[in-house]
Formats: C-alpha cells, structure tokens, sequence
C-alpha cells in the first residue's frame, strides 16, 4: 500500500518540549507549597509514565507519608496538573519551544504533496494548540485531520489506542502510514496498532532500547546520516520519497 498519512507525536517528536514541561511542573509544586523539585534525572525516570497527572501520582507514591497526606496530595493531583498545564502554555507562548530539526520541511512537504497528517499524543489537547500556534503559527492546527489524545481513549501509550483512533479517524488501514515518535513507550503503542514506526530519540530518550522500531534517525535532518549515505539522504535530510521508500519496503509480502 502507498504512504497516505504520517502520524506524529507530539512532545519530544514535533519539538523537544520536555524541557519546558520538567520546569512547568516544578513551578506548579511550588505554586502549592510543595517542597518538590524534580531534576532532569528524575523526570528522565518519570518519562516512562504516560501522562503528567499519572507521573505527578507516580511521584506522589514513592514518598513516605501518613496515609491522609496521601490522600489529601492525590485529590489535589487535578489541581495541581491544571496549574502545570498554564505554566507550560505561557512558557510554550513566549517562544521558549522549537521545532526538531527537519519537522518543519516535512510537514510543508506532506502538506504540499497531499500525504495526510495527524497527531496522537498521550498530552492534552490544551498543550497540542499551544506547541503548534506558538511553533508552527496560527493555522498549524488545521494541517492536522485528526489529533488523538490520552484523554479520549481508555489506556494511554504503550497501549496502541490512540495510534487506532488516529486511524479510524483517518478512515486508513495501518499499512498506509507511518508514525514517527522519539520514545520506546510511544514506539510499543506505534507497533501494537500495526504501524510503521520511526523513531527519532530525543535527548531525554537516546538511552532507551528502540530496538522496536523499524527505523531509527537521530532526527528528521538526520546529516550525519547523510554524509555517510548521500545517495539515500540526498539533500541532507530525511525527505518524503525516502520516507515512502523505506515504508514500501516495510509492506512489501
């Protein structure tokens, strides 16, 4: 089957945001008089839960505490995650965030050569509007047919759910795009849905195992690649065509 849509993800794989979340979670702990600072060590560690209220738990329950401290930080978690999310939309609109290199050009060139895009993304639809408008300007939002997030579907990546929705909204068999993540996490969900998966680590990533995927580049500009394979990379970055190769390949019987 031909290439029809790239599915991205979003933190990490559309820009390196986790930079900005590890901040804006601090900001809100301190908002709340929590006297919680996580390193990048420890949100590294963190990364590997899905979803910002579900790492805020996570935290929460490697802390010895009396059991009604416990439970009175737990229903605090929406609050204290709703905060987090204004924090990262106001560092996120004064420009903080930027595109991976490569993503740029290949969104223009999906666009252009009528390959469709989506998003799904274990963050919330609030974060996805500000990345993009702040990133990619005020239309961005548009460019995407369908933007699945953790909220709407009932298990959050690895499981495969919003990778299938993306699809279902997209009315596209798997064999007809591509996904392209930064983490092994997101890969496993890629892959339980039947995808191709690309995976371009980011720095909060690069030590995980992606042994998972079907391809891996250090990113979408991918120049080292290119000096050492200039007939496959041509111009110095990973293109479209390459793109449609390398997954024709993949669906091939």
């Amino acid at each position: 089957m031909s290439l029809e849509a790239l599915i991205f993800d979003v933190d990490g794989t559309l820009a390196d945001t986790e930079e900005t979340h590890r901040q804006a979670f601090n900001q809100a702990f301190c908002a709340f008089g929590l006297d919680w600072s996580w390193t990048p060590q420890r949100y590294r560690r963190l990364l590997r839960v899905t979803g910002g209220k579900e790492r805020i738990a996570s935290h929460l329950e490697s802390l010895l505490l009396e059991s009604e401290e416990q439970a009175r930080l737990r229903q605090l978690i929406p609050e204290i995650h709703a905060a987090k999310t204004r924090y990262y939309k106001l560092r996120v609109g004064l420009g903080r965030v930027r595109p991976r290199a490569g993503v740029r050009r290949l969104l223009n060139e999906a666009r252009a050569a009528g390959v469709r895009l989506a998003i799904a993304s274990t963050t919330s639809p609030e974060n996805i509007e500000a990345l993009l408008s702040a990133t990619f300007g005020s239309e961005a939002l548009s460019w995407f047919e369908a933007i699945v997030t953790g909220d709407v579907v009932a298990r959050k990546k690895p499981a495969p759910d919003v990778y299938l929705q993306a699809l279902a909204a997209l009315g596209l068999h798997a064999a007809q795009a591509i996904a392209l993540e930064d983490s092994a996490i997101g890969v496993q969900a890629a892959k339980g849905a039947g995808l191709f998966a690309l995976a371009t680590p980011s720095s909060w990533t690069r030590y995980e195992d992606f042994s998972g995927a079907d391809l891996v580049l250090p990113s979408l500009a991918a120049p080292d690649l290119d000096t050492a394979h200039p007939s496959r990379f041509g111009a110095g970055y990973v293109g479209l065509a390459y793109l449609a190769g390398v997954h024709a390949a993949f669906c091939m019987p």
